[in-house]
């Protein structure tokens, strides 16, 4: 078996291992309040029926050319009934800003990021329309904490061009954990982001995290190979439901940037061979996941909810499918057309970042026409 593969196994595996028997969600007192509300409070907030049509417009124009291309109604997946969309025609020109998606991967990737390559189909397609796509260098075993200060000083370093922000956060599972950490410890980055983007985010964490213990993250070190070792705090520990709601209840998140939330919820029947152990395990809490998920805790508290895609956990990690005929075992349903969603979803921010600055515009224009201040 070759270290690619292994290194798949290991990290698919990472939650999985642990006494069968033991309940997922243990019984404690020691808890955040809860309850279960609907995440959409206002309509506004649901703009699946505009990304739809961004996204559907962009997998049919460029159905040849996409990597993966799959039908716009086996990409996405309705739950409840379909928002109306805007009926506005979709550009699909180059870029009117010139946006730079920053993308912040989650567990392990740089761990075995010399195996599991980041997929170049990816940035090169964003390219061809004049956006730019950056990964982030954070430790893949490591705490948010840890990897926030990375996220932060990665940030710091880049030059803010004249027009403002025009930088995109994408965190992709326990990327977007350690991306919220970020805006929420380092306040100085806040008027260098543009728009913030959860991609099958683990941000109310995962039960499998609770049926494991920090060995695995030992494990992980010492597979031959690896580049990282643990630095400050535990991934393990931040992915825990009980972690993630603390933390959600002592830290309001930002309400100068817009947040978007993106979230895998694929028929059972998409799940990845790889993934079929801890979609079951996790299942006997809710068996809407996606093999390391369950749906609702993807969401981003307060954020505009885009697509749910009928995609395991692992179809969208922009990471490179090439690993042979015994990855295309274990990955066999992750041929997820990731570059026509990336830019779906830049194509959306520009058009909202334009719509509120025209919004902005218009204020100004009429509190100058009656000779007080905008708000």
């Amino acid at each position: 078996m070759s270290l690619r593969i292994s290194a798949i196994i290991l990290l698919a595996g990472l939650t999985l291992t642990g006494c069968a028997s033991k309940p997922l969600q243990t019984f404690t007192k020691d808890s955040t309040p809860l309850m279960l509300v609907p995440a959409i409070q206002h309509e506004d907030q649901d703009q699946r029926g505009r990304f739809r049509e961004i996204f559907c417009e962009i997998l049919e124009t460029r159905k040849s050319e996409i990597k993966h291309y799959r039908p716009c109604e086996e990409a996405l997946v309705q739950v409840g009934p379909w928002p109306a969309g805007t009926g506005e025609p979709v550009d699909l020109g180059p870029a009117k800003r010139r946006l730079k998606v920053l993308f912040v991967p989650g567990v392990g990737w740089g761990c075995f990021s010399t195996w599991l390559s980041p997929e170049e189909a990816i940035p090169k397609h964003l390219q061809l329309f004049d956006y730019e796509m950056v990964t982030v260098d954070v430790n893949g075993l490591s705490g948010s904490e840890y990897n926030a200060a990375k996220i932060r000083n990665t940030i710091m370093e880049m030059p803010l061009p004249d027009s403002g922000p025009e930088l995109v956060l994408v965190g992709y599972s326990k990327g977007a954990v350690d991306t919220l950490t970020a805006l929420v410890d380092y306040p100085e980055i806040h008027d260098r982001v543009a728009a913030v983007i959860s991609v099958a985010g683990a941000v109310g964490g995962s039960p499998l995290a609770n049926d494991a213990g920090e060995e695995h993250l030992n494990l992980l070190q010492r597979f031959p190979g690896v580049t990282c070792k643990q630095q400050a705090g535990s991934a393990l520990q931040d992915l825990r439901p009980g972690t993630r709601m603390a933390w959600l209840a002592n830290n309001p998140l930002p309400d100068t940037i817009p947040f978007y939330s993106v979230i895998t919820f694929p028929d059972p029947a998409n799940i990845s061979s790889a993934m079929r152990g801890s979609y079951r395990k996790l299942s006997r809490v809710d068996a809407r996941n996606d093999g390391q998920l369950i749906y609702y805790d993807q969401f981003v508290p307060g954020s505009t909810l885009l697509a749910y895609l009928n995609a395991d956990h692992w179809a969208v990690a922009p990471i490179s499918r090439n690993l042979g005929a015994a990855g295309d075992l274990l990955l066999d349903k992750t041929d997820y057309p990731r570059g026509a969603l990336l830019e779906a979803l830049l194509r959306y921010v520009e058009e909202e970042l334009d719509s509120r600055g025209s919004a902005q515009a218009e204020r100004t224009g009429v509190a100058s026409r009656y000779g007080h201040p905008a708000d």
